[in-house]
């Protein structure tokens, strides 16, 4: 048997050359919750609301020092950074130590 040479092929990689970049953990936790500042992020979904205020039912009872404020985001499917209410939003995350979203579809 001869070598067919008439079909050759270049086999390339599917690995790009690329900087690297190091891979980053979730937020690291805020501990013990009590005397904290915890955020409601609730999107306009019919089953958020419901949601956050039995999360917020049992925090308070769990954690009575923890304050809790709610931010309701009123345009779905957009992030907040695309919203009219960006800086509102931004001042808002100022203020809390912890958020807890609910999306209630």
């Amino acid at each position: 048997m001869s070598a067919n040479t008439e079909n050759l092929y270049e086999v390339l990689s599917p690995w790009a050359e690329a900087d690297p970049v190091a891979y980053r953990g979730i937020s690291p936790r805020v501990g013990d919750p009590d005397g904290k500042a915890i955020g409601l992020l609730c999107n306009s979904k019919r089953v958020a609301p419901p949601t956050l205020k039995a999360v917020e039912s049992r925090l308070k009872k769990q954690y009575p020092k923890a304050s809790i404020s709610w931010f309701y985001n009123t345009v779905p499917n957009e992030t907040m950074d695309q919203q009219p209410r960006k800086g509102e939003f931004e001042e808002w995350l100022k203020g809390v130590d912890v958020i807890i979203a609910a999306y209630g579809d």
